[in-house]
């Protein structure tokens, strides 16, 4: 098999994951506060406390993929020039 046949193949084969991924669960876990909706600080005495929301997900821990904004993006373009 080519190089370059084998390269595309390869290629498909991710797209279509991502692709099943952004279907199946189009919402991740935000990668600034891992998750949690806030950022992890200190108190003094080196114990971790709740810190101030996270602005990147706004405090829910989620957000979404960019795969599925692209997919919205498109069908609010279709479904409002098709109207």
């Amino acid at each position: 098999m080519p190089p370059a046949l084998l390269a595309i193949a390869c290629l498909l084969v991710v797209t279509l994951g991502y692709v099943s991924v952004c279907a199946a669960s189009p919402f991740g876990t935000c990668r600034r506060c891992n998750g949690f909706g806030y950022a992890l600080t200190t108190d003094r005495k080196g114990r971790p406390k709740r810190g101030k929301d996270c602005r990147r997900c706004r405090g829910c821990g989620k957000r979404i993929r960019v795969g599925r904004w692209l997919f919205n993006r498109a069908a609010r373009l279709y479904r409002d020039g098709s109207h």
